[in-house]
């Protein structure tokens, strides 16, 4: 999905990119958008959802076990589980488990 605005520095961004896995799960990726700071390398972030807990519960702990944890893996607000981390190669994982 491109970021919905035709003209700069907005036109030539992707707001959102998704893959559905055989699994059922969803694999989400985004651009960094302007205003936030660009370090490449670590200039993306992947995000992955579904609501199989045990087996999101356990790529959180492998993804994260190496790397920094940034929010913890925990109930939010919006009633989901939800974590974010950085995995030991510098790249940005959240991890959302919905609820039935």
């Amino acid at each position: 999905m491109s970021s919905g605005r035709p003209t700069p520095p907005f036109a030539d961004k992707i707001m959102h990119g998704q893959l559905e896995t055989p699994s059922g799960y969803m694999l989400m990726a985004a651009d960094t958008p302007p205003g936030m700071e660009h370090n490449p390398g670590d200039n993306i972030a992947v995000s992955i959802f579904g609501s199989d807990g045990d087996e999101l519960r356990g790529y959180w702990e492998k993804l994260s076990a190496s790397g920094t944890v940034t929010v913890p893996l925990e109930k939010q607000m919006w009633g989901d589980e939800f974590g974010m981390c950085t995995d030991q190669f510098g790249i940005g994982w959240m991890v959302n488990i919905t609820q039935a």
